[in-house]
């Protein structure tokens, strides 16, 4: 554990002195690194998603300075500094965990969300006291329908038995194909909202994540589709004169590749 706390003592003076003596690190404010932040916290994503353990280290000590980058930006507003910080984040941990600091009997993790949820709702201090209120406006959309749902979820709002989903999805799918025969594009789009909403629900509840599935499947068409254009830059054939037929002939030998 010693060896732990020097090493984040470390950082933490690195951090003072790259805030006195770096002309870039001078300039940062909680504004400049916001972008920045999201930009690593993707990234993060990316080497979970290809399981390189190393690179989920590096992407990890980016994302550790960005929040040791906005802790010195407190201090030096005499706002907060990243003890505060860490205090905050032992009291919240210790107050949501009651089955773990307390004397709340828990028989799985579903009742551990949902007194997690619960809880939050009564904390001291929160201006606020709505279930959704967490979920940042700026998440992109299939981020936040997941989330959503989990908060929802989190308060008792939730089918009963996962295969539930399933009429839900079929219904939307009815729905859409409604519009789409009526051809009224403002319903359509709005039924395609409801029924990728509807296909969230139904990857949570079969604890998949829709943003780590569908990049998944991204990854798995560009890596076919490359090995598809590769071909035909080694024949010298123009891509958009090649049939359809040719075309799907490479995509097979692709899959077959993986």
């Amino acid at each position: 554990m010693q060896d732990k706390l020097n090493a984040f003592g470390q950082l933490l003076e690195i951090m003072d002195e790259l805030r006195q003596k770096c002309p870039w690190d001078r300039e940062q404010t909680f504004e400049s690194l916001r972008k920045l932040t999201i930009e690593e916290t993707y990234e993060l994503g990316d080497a979970i998603l290809q399981a390189d353990m190393d690179e989920i280290k590096k992407e990890l000590g980016d994302l550790l300075l960005h929040i040791v980058f906005y802790a010195k930006i407190g201090e030096e507003k005499n706002a907060f500094n990243i003890e505060d910080v860490i205090l905050s984040l032992n009291e919240k941990l210790i107050y949501r965990h009651p089955h773990i600091y307390g004397e709340v009997n828990v028989n799985n993790s579903r009742e551990v969300e949902q007194n997690w949820e619960t809880l939050k709702l009564k904390e001291k201090g929160r201006k606020k006291k709505t279930v959704l209120e967490g979920v940042p406006a700026s998440l992109p959309a299939l981020v936040k329908a997941n989330r959503i749902q989990e908060k929802a979820s989190g308060v008792g709002f939730d089918w009963e038995h996962p295969g539930q989903v399933w009429d839900k999805v079929k219904e939307e799918v009815d729905e859409l194909q409604h519009e789409i025969n009526v051809i009224d594009e403002d319903k359509i789009e709005a039924e395609f909202g409801d029924l990728f909403f509807a296909l969230v629900n139904a990857a949570r509840l079969y604890k998949i994540d829709p943003e780590a599935a569908l990049e998944r499947t991204n990854l798995k068409f560009m890596k076919r589709f490359n090995y598809l254009e590769s071909q035909t830059l080694k024949k010298g054939i123009d891509l958009k004169k090649m049939p359809l037929a040719e075309m799907d002939k490479y995509w097979e030998e692709a899959k077959k590749m993986e």
